[in-house]
């Protein structure tokens, strides 16, 4: 449905507009020094961000949505959602489309609140807002700006808006804790402390997610504030982490875990990539879904792991990287050893859940071998695709 509602929503894919798209993707990747600047206040490149990065962001986060758990938005009481650092109301259109597409809730019975440090975000949200409602059969779902200095959220009371709309039952923080804190020399716990405090405008079965870009030093930078968090015992991962210890990946230095999900991107999309020597074949992003329930998207143990890798071909086997609450670890398994209990590790790539009962490990020169096989009589069970 967004496909068509977005093509009302843009212009034409001018020179200007290519450009600002183009001085966007630099400002988010390679000159992040700057990202804290109001730069959705600067007309050409909101127009740039509408174009291309809203519906990018606007899928990601739709896809955290079919994520949690089935129950989430089936509520006879109106559904309280909080769209942080929401621009120009990407997620909050997000949450509105699921609703409407998945014919999950109707309507009438969502009320966002959104809240921004940009005044002319804040407008275009609005706008957008409006205009899609008046596309779609959006009921009187209602939405709620209000201008905050989201790092202020630890120092005093949140508006008015906020306050109003608290208790949610979901809260989003998409691609807006990595500006945060810039200047501190230790930013992750300052930023645990904001969702500390969004955690606690949480109802006791509500969900915040966290959408961070997929960059190494993004997605690192998450993992540390995940980790600090986590050790104030205030919450636990629904999502994507099968545990709440230290996060592995950043035992090395080389290591950050993300996303990759499948996509077939709009014409535009691909009309602009072509352009801009661009290749978005994939949706790519950091995430931490959080609850306070202690629920978890699927049952843990020492058998159940995440891969954390794509799977990996080799002469003669495959191999791939799983994390679970014992670590992080690099699996393989021999062509030959292939059985029909152990057939699903071929379907493995990142993302997914599965189950592997029994791993070996081979002793060479008097010491184990880190890397783990899965042997003729393993079983292996794809739990969740993604």
């Amino acid at each position: 449905m967004f496909e068509h509602v977005h093509a009302e929503l843009s212009g034409g894919l001018s020179p200007a507009l290519i450009q600002s798209i183009a001085r966007l993707s630099h400002l988010f990747t390679k000159e992040r020094g700057g990202i804290g600047a109001r730069y959705l206040d600067d007309a050409s490149l909101a127009a740039g961000y509408a174009t291309y990065f809203l519906p990018v962001n606007f899928l990601k986060v739709q896809t955290l949505l079919d994520e949690l758990p089935n129950d989430w938005a089936v509520a006879e009481t109106p559904l309280s959602v909080l769209d942080v650092g929401c621009g120009p109301g990407t997620a909050s259109l997000a949450v509105l489309d699921w609703l409407i597409c998945e014919n999950r809730n109707p309507p009438r019975r969502l009320s966002v609140t959104a809240i921004d440090h940009s005044k002319a975000a804040l407008t275009e949200a609005v706008r957008l807002w409006k205009k899609y409602r008046r596309m779609t059969s959006a009921g009187q779902a209602s939405l709620v700006t209000s201008v905050e200095e989201v790092e202020n959220i630890i120092r005093q009371h949140p508006g008015t808006a906020v306050s109003a709309g608290a208790p949610f039952d979901l809260i989003i923080v998409a691609n807006c804790l990595n500006e945060l804190f810039h200047e501190c020399s230790d930013p992750h716990e300052p930023r645990a402390a904001v969702l500390e405090r969004f955690l606690s405008m949480l109802k006791p079965d509500g969900t915040l997610i966290v959408l961070e870009p997929a960059l190494r030093s993004t997605a690192r930078a998450l993992h540390q504030t995940r980790d600090r968090l986590l050790s104030h015992n205030s919450c636990t991962v629904y999502s994507p982490c099968l545990h709440e210890q230290g996060c592995p990946a950043l035992a090395n230095v080389a290591d950050w875990c993300h996303e990759e999900r499948f996509w077939e991107p709009p014409p535009w999309i691909t009309e602009l990539d072509h352009a801009l020597g661009f290749i978005k074949d994939a949706l790519k992003f950091s995430y931490l879904l959080l609850r306070k329930d202690g629920r978890t998207i699927v049952t843990r143990g020492p058998e159940t792991y995440r891969v954390v890798s794509e799977l990996r071909v080799f002469k003669g086997e495959k191999r791939a990287w799983l994390c679970n609450e014992q670590g992080r670890s690099e699996v393989g398994r021999v062509d030959r050893k292939t059985t029909s209990s152990n057939a699903a590790f071929d379907a493995c790539h990142r993302g997914a859940l599965v189950q592997i009962d029994r791993l070996v490990r081979k002793e060479r020169e008097g010491r184990l071998s880190e890397l783990r096989r899965i042997a003729e009589d393993s079983t292996v069970k794809i739990l969740r695709e993604v």
